[in-house]
């Protein structure tokens, strides 16, 4: 909550500001995310390690059930696997999910017709690229037991303490601090431009539609800490039947099952809402393609309607804390609605 604040006063001093706090912290954590790559690929070759085994494909081989996965888990077999690769699924989407956050500031960018096209190739394709060659040096470095039981998932430290150490551990976890504080940076940057806009619309509170001396939109960087702070405090809470000892869900990962559940329903909503006005509106200038139409927005919305649904059987608790977050807002767009057509 201390960094949501930090951040978000640092943002209201200007676009300039900001912008020079996110290009520094997407560098550094750009050059550490490839240094472990580096480091993993030319340094970490295990004997042990996950990719020299034969049978690295298969993961009943190497230990994994869907009981170890998922306890309690009834399911077996491929249904088992599709189902629980749903839910595996939340890690890569939430390193994709603020993909869309870019056009918030369009109306901010030089010839957004080129420039947001390219930050949304380009920053994707990076984004993947990385994905991908990190996971490779983890399974070079670490055997599969390691990475199934890395303490609170953070393979990446797991992977820097086997290769260097404590000191590696150490690294590592300030790489991960300085990839939070640019993630953070971001969407606080970006976020607030969808409160700006909402207000000018007369569908939030018209303060927020206003920018301050810097001209930044200050009252909705405001508006969205305070929304973000309480965001940041709810956490699960599980009770052991037998010993009736109460347990605390980890935060970090609850904040990604519900973010990531929430975020596909407006990733569905937004295609739909593409296809519905291209049949409505056919005639209406579009300045941006979408490849492969309309099968490629078929196929986004089914998959992420199958990820809705898995993740709200699979994770009810957390994935339905986003859902009722979006729900919520049904009501009071309404009642913004209402008032802005009165």
């Amino acid at each position: 909550i201390a960094l949501i604040a930090l951040l978000t006063w640092s943002n209201t001093r200007g676009l300039e500001v900001g912008k020079i706090i996110q290009n520094t912290f997407t560098t550094a954590k750009t050059a550490a995310l490839a240094a472990v790559v580096v480091i993993g690929l030319c340094l970490g070759w295990n004997a042990n390690s996950a990719a020299l085994r034969s049978d690295w494909w298969n993961s009943w081989a190497n230990g994994w059930s869907p009981q170890t996965a998922q306890p309690g888990f009834a399911f077996v077999g491929g249904l088992a696997l599709a189902l629980l690769f749903g839910r595996s699924m939340v890690g890569p989407l939430f390193a994709q999910t603020a993909w869309t956050n870019v056009t918030f500031v369009g109306s901010e960018v030089r010839d957004p017709g080129k420039n947001l096209v390219r930050a949304l190739v380009g920053g994707c394709g990076i984004v993947v690229v990385l994905y991908l060659l990190a996971n490779i040096a983890y399974l070079a470095v670490l055997p599969f037991p390691e990475i199934q039981h890395a303490p609170h998932n953070r393979v990446a430290v797991a992977m820097m303490k086997a290769v260097f150490g404590q000191p590696g551990a150490m690294c590592m976890a300030a790489a991960i601090m300085i990839s939070t504080f640019g993630c953070n940076n971001g969407l606080i940057l970006s976020g607030a431009r969808v409160y700006y806009a909402m207000a000018r619309d007369r569908l939030f509170f018209q303060k927020v539609a206003t920018t301050n001396r810097f001209h930044v939109p200050a009252a909705a960087l405001v508006a969205q800490a305070i929304w973000t702070a309480f965001l940041a405090l709810p956490r699960t809470v599980t009770i052991n039947a037998a010993t009736h000892e109460m347990t605390y869900g980890n935060v970090y990962n609850q904040l990604l099952e519900y973010i990531v559940s929430a975020d596909l329903v407006f990733y569905v909503l937004m295609i739909a809402a593409l296809m519905i006005l291209r049949r409505k509106r056919p005639d209406e200038y579009r300045p941006y393609r979408t490849w492969g139409y309309p099968f490629v927005p078929i196929i986004s919305i089914v998959l992420a309607g199958l990820l809705i649904v898995d993740l709200a059987f699979l994770a009810p608790a957390t994935s339905g804390i986003g859902m009722l977050i979006v729900l919520s807002g049904v009501p009071v767009y309404f009642f913004w609605r209402k008032g802005a057509t009165a």
